[in-house]
Formats: structure tokens, sequence, C-alpha cells
């Protein structure tokens, strides 16, 4: 009898224990959850902290400061003209045209450069809204045309031409430079602009290694007017537009 009612009192301990263990192991998950759901948030509150503090470079493409000056306003994939944008323009010898402000100091460096014997020619100057778009359906066709689906000459075509509302070249300060080859190339032409333009106030706007921040490939004709002590600068720390904004 006693040997029956040993076993009994055994068997009830143990479902005691086996429910108090129940117990501790659902608390342990509960605390554990808890614990994991504090972590995540002091996480994402220390994420939201260095965002603000330090915002990444992409960040600060969406949150350019608008210049007060028409020469430093900054457009790119993230940042379109502004709908009141309005230019008045300087026809070239050879038909483009430029905002009429920059028109000078673009004689200017170019004067400089035929005098080192260098023979620069604007290829492309200000451009329209519906220039912009032809030129990209262009070059998505080229792409379909060599074989690409639809979706990818779209996303091939965009890393190389602007959208419209997006491109410079419909601010009228920035060119496309090219040589006149009857005599300069056109490598002596990038070389020659590379090193003097920024003394003119213009920049190399889309330079090697900076994509992720301009949002453009590089292109060794490209360039911008800035002003000459923005230019400067850019020039001297080895930045580019964006960057000279972040900084």
């Amino acid at each position: 009898m006693y040997a029956i009612r040993y076993k009994e009192l055994v068997k009830k301990d143990e479902g005691i224990n086996n429910n108090m263990a129940k117990k501790r192991d659902k608390k342990n998950k509960l605390r554990g959850k808890w614990l994991r759901g504090i972590i995540i948030v002091y996480l994402l509150l220390i994420l939201c902290n260095l965002f603000h503090e330090f915002p990444s470079r992409l960040g600060n493409l969406h949150s350019i400061p608008v210049s007060e000056e028409w020469y430093l306003i900054v457009v790119n994939r993230w940042n379109e003209i502004p709908e009141d944008y309005r230019v008045e323009l300087t026809e070239l010898s050879n038909g483009q045209k430029v905002d009429s402000r920059i028109y000078p100091y673009l004689q200017e460096m170019f004067d400089a450069a035929r005098k080192d014997g260098i023979y620069p020619v604007v290829r492309e100057g200000y451009r329209t809204y519906d220039e912009q778009q032809k030129i990209l359906d262009d070059k998505i066709k080229a792409y379909i045309n060599e074989g690409y689906s639809q979706s990818r000459a779209e996303r091939t075509a965009k890393e190389w031409v602007a959208l419209p509302g997006t491109s410079e070249h419909q601010l009228g300060i920035a060119v496309d430079i090219n040589a006149d080859k009857s005599k300069s190339s056109n490598d002596e032409v990038y070389t020659w602009l590379a090193a003097n333009a920024h003394n003119y106030g213009f920049i190399l706007r889309y330079p090697q290694g900076k994509q992720e921040i301009t949002g453009t490939s590089y292109e060794p004709w490209h360039y911008r007017y800035v002003g000459v002590d923005a230019a400067r600068e850019i020039y001297e720390r080895g930045i580019c537009l964006e960057e000279y904004f972040e900084q």
C-alpha cells in the first residue's frame, strides 16, 4: 500500500516538475522573443540614426539642396529639371545651341585649346524635351534590332541616355565635345579638356568610378559649366558635382 502511495506521489511530483519545466520553457521562449524584438528595434534605431547622421551617397542623391545659383543646379536621374526652368540660347557656328550665359566661357576655352593645337567642336548642346525623348527611343530601337528584349533594351538604353526631364542637355549649360577630325583626334581633345576645362568653369560631369553617384556611365566628352570656383574645387579634390554638394 505504501509502495503504491509512494509511486503515486512520485508520479505527481514528476507531473508537477514537467508542468513547471514546460512553464519555464514557455517563459524562456517568450523572454527570448521579447529580447529578439528589443534587439531588432534597437538595431533599427541605430540604422535610422546612421542614415540620418551619415547618409549614404545614394541617399544623398535624393536630397541634394536646390542651389540659388543657376550654374550649380543638379540634374540627374533622381533630380528632374524644375518646371519653371527657362533658358535663353545662343546658336553656335555649327547650329548647336547653348545657354547664352555660358557662351563667353565656352568660347574662351575653345580659343585656348586652339592655341595649344587642339581643335574641339560642340557635337551636342541644348536639347528640347522631345529631342531627348527621340534619342532615347532611337537607342531602345537600336538595342532591339541587336536582339535585345523590349525590357532589356529599355533598361540598357537608360544606362546611356537620360530620361527626358533629367538630362543636363535640357539645361543648356552642358555640352558634348568632340574633335574636328581634320585637325585633332577625340583622345587629344578629351586629354586637353580633362587637364584644362576647370580653368574656364567646366567640369567632366561623369568621371570614371562615379557611376553609382552620378547615375551615368563615364563620358569623357560631356562637360558642364559650374563656374570657375566650383570647377577648380571639384577638379582639385577629384570629386563629382553630387559629392561637391555632399561635402
